[in-house]
């Protein structure tokens, strides 16, 4: 079930919170060998879904709150008042918040409940979610692969619908990575846009927070919840643009795109992806065209760079986090995990100096490039879900953030829709738009996926 027709039915009294939960929780049951979650708060949720039914009763349905109703889970690194959360960590994982985050602050003013706290890799510093210390978590669509990471659990708890939607961050592709590799709909927001306070870092200038949901409407019901400038959150942005607004589901009509030009990525960087992958870009970039859309193409080879400064400013912020952790207890560490924050501990001076000047460069040259083009389209990913017993997480990092990392770099708005399937395992596009366009680049992939799902998801 997707938010916006749980929204509808609650409102006409069709359905109960305690109903959809109860679904949500059948589905925990029968793919709990998935291990999408590492803590789960079934007696709570289906306490507040209790209270909630009888508001329902006799409840003006239009006063009620956007998620009212609604089962949510969220990554296990956001703070979460009297549940554990673990980071996926040893060193978190008795670690239970007197607080909540910011944003689960949001989600409970507007009525959300929570079923959980999802798997994830270790302090959020991998893709594949083989965590050591809470088990791997697997890909719905064929248990032997990975789910994709950091944010695993959470794409896997939408996909199978443990949940209706779920929370995850992006520091390279973490939200968007398991999106695409499970098939569903993972928004990466512009940097600030969303508050990280509350949400254990991996690297302060990169980090991000957003949604991952079924279907692109949801995703922005999602995100309208919990935006929004947070005075207390240094790293937030007071955005003096309007908020995203309310859209509604487009009905398919001609040319609902007339007039927005879109890039696609080509080039050396690019074509490196599976083939039959540029071959659904391309399907893609076609549909875009059909929708009204002018398509163009450009080399885009210097995404490589932005890719090759986020990895590093990634490494260096993240050791530098956790430093002392690493002195006291390096074998609390996964051997990934530690082998890469002792190679950001070995970063010079010199070269994080060169790293955060790269990512001056790459914001000026998208700022420029988006005063021409809308929308820059790409894959999300090179290749469909890998085998969990296959390469390691450390070049697995390097593969799979190979499209994705260039855009926190410049913290620029990112969402990756399910584009049908190669053989047999998902795939995702990837739609980019300038800094606070969301609006815009929500409405062009929900036309898109529109377009997708009328033609039977590319198959």
């Amino acid at each position: 079930m997707h938010i916006h027709e749980a929204q509808r039915l609650l409102r006409q009294k069709k359905i109960t919170p305690t109903g959809i939960l109860k679904e949500c929780i059948a589905k925990i049951e029968q793919y709990k060998d998935l291990n999408a979650f590492i803590t789960l708060t079934i007696d709570q949720a289906l306490k507040q879904a209790k209270e909630q039914d009888e508001i329902l009763r006799t409840a003006d349905t239009e006063d009620l709150p956007a998620l009212f109703g609604i089962p949510i889970a969220l990554k296990d690194l956001v703070y979460t008042k009297g549940v554990r959360t673990t980071a996926g960590s040893l060193f978190w994982k008795d670690f239970v918040p007197d607080q909540d985050a910011f944003i689960v602050k949001r989600l409970k003013k507007a009525g959300a409940i929570i079923v959980g706290k999802t798997n994830m890799h270790e302090i959020a510093l991998g893709v594949t979610n083989n965590n050591p210390h809470f088990g791997a978590c697997r890909n719905p669509h064929d248990p032997t692969r990975i789910s994709g990471g950091s944010s695993g659990g959470s794409a896997v708890a939408v996909a199978t619908g443990m949940s209706l939607a779920t929370i995850g961050t992006d520091t390279g592709g973490s939200i968007r990575i398991p999106a695409s590799l499970c098939g569903v709909v993972g928004l990466k927001p512009t940097y600030g846009r969303v508050s990280v306070r509350g949400v254990i870092p991996l690297a302060w200038h990169l980090d991000h927070v957003g949604p991952i949901t079924n279907c692109v409407q949801d995703a922005l019901i999602v995100l309208r919840v919990i935006e929004g400038y947070d005075s207390k959150d240094p790293f937030s942005v007071k955005c003096t643009k309007t908020p995203v607004l309310k859209f509604e589901k487009p009905r398919m009509k001609a040319n609902d795109l007339n007039g927005i030009k879109v890039l696609k990525a080509v080039g050396e960087f690019v074509q490196k992806a599976d083939v039959k992958i540029i071959e659904r870009l391309k399907i893609v970039a076609e549909m875009l065209e059909s929708l009204g859309a002018t398509v163009q193409t450009q080399n885009m080879d210097w995404l490589k760079e932005a890719a090759a400064a986020n990895g590093l400013m990634t490494q260096t912020e993240a050791a530098t986090f956790h430093r002392d952790r690493l002195k006291e207890r390096p074998d609390w560490f996964s051997q990934d995990v530690r082998e890469r924050l002792t190679e950001g501990l070995q970063t010079s001076g010199v070269d994080y100096a060169r790293a955060r000047y790269t990512q001056s460069i790459v914001r000026h040259r998208f700022k420029e490039l988006f005063q021409e083009y809308d929308i820059l389209l790409l894959p999300t990913v090179p290749i469909t879900a890998p085998p969990i017993s296959g390469e390691g997480a450390v070049e697995m990092a390097r593969k799979l953030t190979r499209f994705t990392a260039c855009f926190n770099i410049p913290g620029l708005p990112a969402i990756s829709i399910p584009a049908g399937k190669v053989d047999g395992l998902p795939v995702g596009v990837q739609l980019v738009s300038s800094a606070f366009g969301e609006g815009l680049l929500l409405r062009v992939a929900q036309e898109l996926e529109s377009m997708i799902q009328k033609t039977g998801n590319l198959v």
